[in-house]
């Protein structure tokens, strides 16, 4: 004779498997929710960047190198804060330097002020495959830029339309842009936007010291980062006042901060030739500590590579990183 268990205990049975169940079917479909985005509601896809080393949503997004102006005219300047790598080097012999900012990650609301292009830089794009950005630029570069080397957006042809001026800001410092427009005009040119070709290797995000770097650059342009332990960051100054992001009115910060050692050349009264292109020493300041090793780009389209001393490449922290190029 089959002897029939207690009421209850069936109702806490099916409960039970009601349970596991419900936990599978959660389980499997939480693989394949994707992350929310806060402004449109909309599911989109987030995964690490390999040139950032963070999670992202445009983390196969072909990068935009962005020419930006230093001058004291320009500052502060809008979007230098949301950067995924950053390139500055002196242009002229008295010490004026110029950034090239690269952006994957992040979309500002606005850059600029957009500035000319100079020819050390192109190389530098060219290692990121990225899509250029830049105001006009010297006789070099132009007739370079002019020829199709690299995709890339000149505000002398997109004056009023892809970049803006703003009236309160004196010429030529006051040429501006946005993503939603380079990346409309990119898509008429017909450059691709996606798949990223860049990566580097990153590590993990603990301090390990309190070393910083010496300040770099001439004047009105020398550069100082102090280093912030509790958010194991490095905090960006220019003749001892913070830089300043227009747009986030936060101080600008980053995870690494690299000095490039190279040496520069006259070309004429105006401009100088900086090496971007062989190698030479190195410095990365990361995790509060400092590498030493030297920095490698064997041609113009060739990724830049930054070797220890064992010829191993340095990880970086994952976040924005700086590369302060020292010509001298």
């Amino acid at each position: 004779m089959i002897r029939l268990l207690p009421k209850k205990l069936y109702i806490w049975i099916g409960v039970i498997v009601v349970l596991v169940v419900g936990g599978v079917l959660l389980f499997k479909l939480g693989n394949n929710i994707e992350i929310s985005n806060k402004n449109g509601g909309e599911n989109v896809k987030k995964e690490k960047s390999m040139l950032a080393g963070v999670e992202c949503e445009n983390y196969d997004a072909r990068p935009y190198a962005i020419m930006l102006s230093s001058d004291k005219e320009a500052r502060p300047l809008s979007g230098i804060g949301e950067t995924d790598m950053v390139f500055e080097m002196p242009v002229v012999e008295n010490g004026f330097t110029r950034m090239m900012a690269i952006y994957q990650c992040n979309r500002p609301k606005e850059l600029g002020s957009v500035r000319s292009s100079r020819l050390d830089f192109v190389p530098l794009a060219f290692g990121f495959n990225a899509i250029y950005a830049h105001f006009g630029g010297e006789k070099e570069a132009l007739k370079e830029l002019n020829s199709g080397v690299i995709d890339n957006i000149d505000g002398l042809k997109y004056d009023g339309t892809i970049y803006y001026r703003k009236k309160s800001i004196p010429m030529p410092h006051n040429a501006f842009t946005n993503f939603d427009l380079l990346e409309e005009i990119s898509s008429k040119l017909g450059y691709k936007l996606n798949g990223s070709e860049i990566s580097y290797p990153h590590e993990g995000d603990k301090s390990k010291g309190e070393i910083e770097p010496e300040p770099v650059f001439n004047k009105e342009f020398q550069v100082s980062w102090k280093y912030n332990k509790e958010t194991n960051s490095y905090f960006r100054s220019r003749t001892n006042k913070p830089e300043i992001d227009k747009n986030t009115g936060k101080q600008v910060g980053a995870k690494n901060v690299v000095i490039m050692k190279t040496t520069w050349s006259p070309i004429n009264k105006d401009y100088i030739r900086v090496k971007t292109v062989g190698s030479g020493g190195l410095l990365v300041y990361k995790n509060g500590a400092v590498v030493t090793g030297t920095w490698e780009k064997k041609n113009d389209h060739a990724k830049l590579f930054f070797y220890d001393q064992n010829h191993k490449e340095i990880p970086f922290v994952p976040g924005p990183t700086w590369v302060e190029v020292d010509a001298r």
